[in-house]
């Protein structure tokens, strides 16, 4: 059955998400764009499968699905067809409109254009990096010089989740610290690529998992870009687990 169409509330809701291209409280939402993600709005969004929302305190936080950076792509190709009145909601329908110009243009993709710069610069290589909350942005430090201790091969037949997250403590040198999915695969033993990428995109939801693009793209390597997995129209090179 197809999906039931959004409204313009809504919509303006998964394009605010879109942007924000991270988890983002009511409460932050409320601050910085005097809305919230609640109501019909929240409850059309979550059944369409469009946004995922979980309980944090007494608020909710809300964070776009691949299905809804699909739709956001498909409102830039074809625009907003929702109805919505007045200079702000034609501003809107402008602006998203006219997105396809530049995205043509300059060969990108919308993840790239409202992507946020995080993770290391000096390549994907993975960097130390300070500790960090889910409210906090990574902070870039240099690539580490020093050669890791040889790598226990992960048993392929373990849950696939579990065998990502020993793998990356294998990987990691200390807490929090980033590590490159180009460097993390090999030690996956078996485990299909697709069911791996389904794995990481299931992680990317839980509060403990951060998977981001390399912010200096010139440094990639064609092993880097062939790593990568595409979450929501963006290729991710790195992952941190944390506590």
């Amino acid at each position: 059955m197809p999906d039931k169409p959004l409204s313009f509330s809504a919509t303006c809701a998964l394009l605010i998400l879109m942007a924000e291209d991270r988890e983002v409280s009511n409460p932050e939402l409320k601050e910085k764009y005097g809305v919230t993600v609640t109501g019909k709005e929240r409850t059309a969004l979550n059944d369409g499968g469009f946004v995922t929302s979980r309980r944090t305190g007494r608020s909710f936080s809300h964070v776009l699905t691949d299905k809804g950076w699909h739709h956001a792509s498909e409102l830039v190709r074809d625009g907003i067809s929702a109805p919505g009145t007045g200079f702000a909601a034609a501003a809107v329908k402008a602006l998203v409109g006219n997105l396809q110009r530049h995205i043509d243009r300059s060969e990108t993709s919308l993840a790239e254009i409202f992507g946020r710069v995080e993770g290391p610069v000096s390549g994907v290589h993975e960097s130390s990096m300070p500790e960090t909350t889910e409210e906090t942005t990574a902070e870039p430090i240099a690539q580490q010089s020093i050669a890791p201790p040889p790598i226990e091969r992960v048993p392929a037949s373990e849950d696939v989740e579990t065998l990502i997250r020993k793998a990356y403590a294998q990987l990691a040198d200390r807490p929090n610290a980033w590590v490159s999915l180009t460097r993390l695969r090999p030690l996956l033993g078996d485990a299909p690529r697709n069911v791996v990428d389904a794995a990481l995109r299931h992680m990317i939801g839980l509060p403990d998992v951060r998977l981001v693009p390399e912010s200096n793209q010139k440094m990639l390597t064609d092993e880097d870009r062939g790593a990568a997995v595409v979450i929501g129209d963006q290729a991710k090179h790195l992952i941190l687990i944390g506590a």
